[in-house]
């Protein structure tokens, strides 16, 4: 296996492992906090930037594959480490939930009613929503939903 494959394949398993603590955190302290029905798989999945998660894979790949200061590595990476696993704590995690995922002040739109409010899930099929009128969580159908301002 060539020096290059195996520093990325490093920097993805390094990045992996910090990712699913960012997540965990949002899953613990946004996700739960609103009783959003979304399982954390789905919520990794459809949340990941594939671009940010290349780039951070082949810098902490380099870092770990090419670098050959031990010292340097581990300062390195337990600072990501312990920046990511902030997310743990509940004011810091929900606040990166609501960074991530929610949209504050938008109206949607279905057949007969317009929503206005805070999305604070746009998942796979429905949407959790906020509604500033009814003054409470409602879950709508993206099926019957007309479009978004």
């Amino acid at each position: 296996m060539s020096k290059f494959f195996q520093a990325f394949l490093t920097g993805v398993f390094f990045t992996f492992i910090l990712d699913f603590f960012i997540f965990l955190g949002i899953k613990l302290h946004y996700v739960d906090f609103y009783k959003i029905n979304v399982y954390y798989n789905i919520l990794f999945a459809d949340h990941q930037n594939i671009f940010i998660f290349a780039l951070f894979s082949a810098l902490i790949g380099f870092l770990v594959t090419y670098l050959d200061n031990n010292k340097i590595n581990f300062i390195i990476l337990g600072s990501l480490f312990f920046v990511v696993s902030l997310t743990l704590i509940a004011p810091i995690g929900n606040r990166v939930g609501e960074w991530i995922l929610m949209d504050k002040d938008v109206t949607l739109y279905d057949n007969k009613h317009s929503y206005n409010g805070d999305s604070y899930y746009d998942g796979r099929k429905t949407v959790t929503f906020y509604d500033y009128e009814l003054k409470k969580v409602i879950i709508l159908d993206k099926q019957k939903l007309k479009g978004e301002n």
